[in-house]
């Protein structure tokens, strides 16, 4: 079978040519494939992902460690306190609480561990809190741990990089352009400066987005572009799952193959990179969750999110034994 020749000539480049080889030109051509060309786009992906990736695959577990009432408005989130919902507001969780639910995780098969938290910041007490866990953790487990907590300030994150975590997780979630239809209580540069403030601190970063807000294909490039130019260690990618009370809770959900496409073009645009699929992938991708691997994905977050439930993560590891081999 011959690939479609966009396809091919696009998957030689990046195959030849390393990180940087597609323009932000190229990667609009991708996106305009009709879909006969998709199963094409998600076989070169998986190639460029086994040409420069381990095939070890990245199984990342959530903790929502603090709860509700969050100041700002982002149009998808369930625990914000401009949305009815039922999420329950929650203050940080004890360091014993997190503490026991890493180390389940760690004995369920995660190989990270991630302490997710509500609010535009959290207060030093708090922080110190997360450190704590972290440092247990990393002593007691074999996890890498990660900490989802917004915006950071410099010392900080030096406290967080000290205490064990290893990777900072703040996601930009939307291209700029697309970004004041999402959130409009917090500026697009003050996320890509907490990014600047936790690399130069020692972490790692992960940070990436959630698609079907209604974004353009090209705001999709758009945001892909942005995290090349921060170059971030890892993108998570999450596709929106409407919840009830929130302003995208009547938002049409996206297609399987229109999601699958999308980790493939992230991995022609990042392919070195770890691409984590993340939230709205069970409600999304249905029965083609198994694809995500054959579409360049490198990494999943197992068990549940943070107000959704996932699978059983017994289910997730098993597709992973079962695909991994042939993706």
């Amino acid at each position: 079978m011959i690939l479609d020749s966009t396809v091919s000539t696009m998957a030689q480049k990046v195959l030849r040519e390393g990180p940087q080889a597609l323009s932000f030109q190229d990667a609009c051509v991708l996106t305009e494939l009709p879909a006969r060309s998709i199963p094409d786009l998600l076989v070169a992906a998986c190639k460029i992902r086994r040409q420069y990736l381990k095939d070890d695959l990245v199984r990342c577990s959530i903790l929502n460690a603090k709860s509700g009432a969050c100041a700002e408005n982002c149009a998808f989130c369930s625990q914000s306190a401009h949305h009815r919902t039922d999420v329950v507001k929650r203050p940080l969780l004890s360091a014993e609480a997190m503490i026991s639910e890493g180390i389940e995780m760690d004995r369920a098969g995660a190989t990270r561990f991630s302490m997710v938290t509500s609010g535009t910041r959290l207060n030093e007490q708090e922080i110190e809190t997360v450190s704590r866990t972290a440092s247990t953790l990393v002593k007691s487990t074999k996890l890498t741990v990660c900490a989802s907590l917004g915006q950071l300030s410099a010392s900080n994150a030096e406290r967080l990089k000290a205490g064990g975590v290893t990777f900072y997780h703040h996601n930009l979630e939307t291209a700029r352009s697309f970004f004041p239809h999402i959130c409009t209580t917090h500026e697009y540069d003050e996320d890509i400066e907490t990014l600047r403030i936790a690399r130069k601190a020692g972490l790692r970063l992960c940070s990436g987005g959630i698609f079907g807000l209604g974004e353009s294909w090209e705001q999709r490039v758009e945001m892909a572009f942005t995290l090349r130019d921060l170059d971030v260690d890892g993108i998570p990618i999450n596709f929106l799952n409407p919840l009830p009370g929130t302003r995208m809770e009547n938002q049409p959900l996206l297609e399987p193959m229109e999601a699958l496409k999308i980790i493939a073009l992230y991995r022609f645009i990042h392919p070195e990179k770890n691409l984590l699929i993340c939230g709205g992938r069970e409600i999304t991708l249905r029965d083609f969750q198994s694809w995500i691997f054959l579409a360049g994905a490198s990494g999943m977050i197992v068990g549940n999110y943070l107000t959704t439930q996932g699978r059983d993560i017994g289910m997730d590891l098993d597709m992973i034994r079962t695909t991994q081999e042939y993706s």
